[in-house]
């Protein structure tokens, strides 16, 4: 059996991190369903930025748009929701077969707003209704001003994908935002079924520590994290507070390991899909990523519900001189940064493609 099948016949969901619409155009995204048992789709500015800067086959609809006159983030978002609504089309018998649990697409919200509660509702609201999907989840970042955007949108109906986790607390309190939404919509007597996802990263982690500790603590960073992540995901769905909503139709907010591909070239290049095999829980990762599990994965165990040995490590890495929990809000800030960076980069190239084909 394919590694792929057999992470996906234990209960992981896996999904690619990346959409072209070369990718769209050539069968490429079909393969990696019909093959590599791919159920859902991420996408960021980043890759939008690689996608539309290093493709000629936007430049049609880019031309297009902008003669009518779109420009600028209304025309990114033209573009973002043509790709994205022929990959949720794709992805919905996927969506239909797990009853509404597996087979989505992601699309940010402007990396710009991660500090604007009310902007960062505003425009959630109104990218979920233009998409009009079932299986799209608008990505809202779990920063202090994004947690209660996450609890509105939710109480509102727009399904969420909770992103720029880096710790266990990042991630219960997403999980807070999360159920707090939903026991607004009870208490209306609205349906408690709007789903969401959190996203923890776990190969930054690493790549901030590669040179700052011994050599047998190198690349064990982001998987005890997101041991220690699942271990209390798992304790929430055991709570009575959890229990009450699900008894009422709510159904839990997966965890989700995303950032996901081998950043120490002397790593295995599925170290992270390896590690963290889950059911219940979604991996999201790169196209190469894919294809190297897929080729020589290996499925050996699945995460404990105690969390193992993460606590110990943890506790190895602040013995080494690194605090955890600065080092997770400082991950959550740079990340932040480098999503704006990227956007700014992205409608940098959209202007400059409009005015050449203009």
């Amino acid at each position: 059996m394919k590694p792929t099948k057999a992470l996906h016949d234990l209960g992981q969901s896996l999904w690619i991190d990346d959409i072209t619409r070369d990718m769209l155009d050539s069968g490429t995204l079909k393969k990696y369903i019909d093959e590599f048992s791919v159920t859902g789709l991420t996408s960021n500015p980043t890759i939008f930025d690689n996608a539309i800067s290093k493709s000629a086959s936007y430049d049609d609809e880019v031309q297009r748009l902008f003669k009518v006159g779109y420009s600028g983030e209304a025309l990114f978002f033209e573009l973002a929701l043509q790709d994205l609504s022929r990959a949720a089309d794709m992805f919905l018998p996927t969506h239909q077969r797990t009853a509404s649990v597996d087979g989505y697409v992601s699309l940010e919200v402007s990396p710009l707003l991660a500090y604007d509660t009310q902007a960062t509702v505003a425009s959630a609201k109104r990218l979920f209704e233009r998409a009009h999907k079932p299986n799209l989840f608008i990505k809202i970042p779990g920063t202090k001003e994004g947690l209660p955007a996450i609890e509105e949108a939710i109480y509102s109906g727009v399904s969420v994908n909770v992103t720029l986790l880096f710790s266990s607390e990042h991630c219960v309190k997403a999980a807070d935002a999360y159920m707090k939404g939903l026991e607004r919509r009870v208490a209306e007597g609205l349906s408690p079924d709007v789903r969401s996802v959190a996203s923890i990263f776990v190969s930054r982690w690493d790549k901030a520590v590669l040179d700052k500790v011994p050599a047998e603590l190198k690349d064990k960073l982001g998987i005890a994290v997101s041991h220690q992540s699942y271990r209390d995901y798992r304790k929430l769905l055991d709570s009575d507070r959890w229990q009450r909503l699900e008894s009422m139709g709510a159904r839990p907010q997966r965890l989700l390991f995303a950032s996901t591909s081998t950043k120490d070239p002397a790593a295995p290049d599925t170290l992270y899909v390896e590690a963290l095999a889950a059911p219940n829980t979604v991996n999201t990762m790169p196209d190469k990523t894919l294809l190297a599990f897929g080729d020589h994965g290996k499925l050996d165990g699945v995460l404990s519900l105690d969390g193992g040995d993460c606590e110990d490590i943890l506790a190895a890495f602040e013995k080494a001189g690194i605090s955890v929990s600065g080092l997770a809000a400082q991950l959550q800030k740079e990340g932040a940064a480098s999503f704006v960076k990227s956007w700014e980069d992205l409608l940098q190239s959209i202007e400059t493609k409009s005015k050449a084909l203009g």
